[in-house]
């Protein structure tokens, strides 16, 4: 059973040549049940950023810390 998430950057953020606004908003579906999208790494999180903005997250050393997120169902 997996679950959704929209996902929304709380500030504009600029490191390592990677820039990362509040109007990046993305829409996840985790593969497992759960109640955070950082569960395993954020690794749909990542995925899905690179997909639509091609940022990288990982190179950008973001954090849950940096989002807000709410389950959509």
């Amino acid at each position: 059973m997996s679950k959704v998430f929209r996902i929304t950057p709380k500030r504009t953020r600029r490191v390592n040549g990677q820039v990362i606004t509040p109007e990046m908003v993305i829409t996840v579906t985790t593969r497992q049940h759960c109640l955070n999208p950082f569960y395993n790494g954020a690794v749909e999180v990542q995925e899905q950023y690179m997909r639509m903005y091609q940022f990288d997250y990982k190179k950008a050393c973001m954090s849950v810390a940096d989002f807000t997120y709410q389950a959509l169902d």
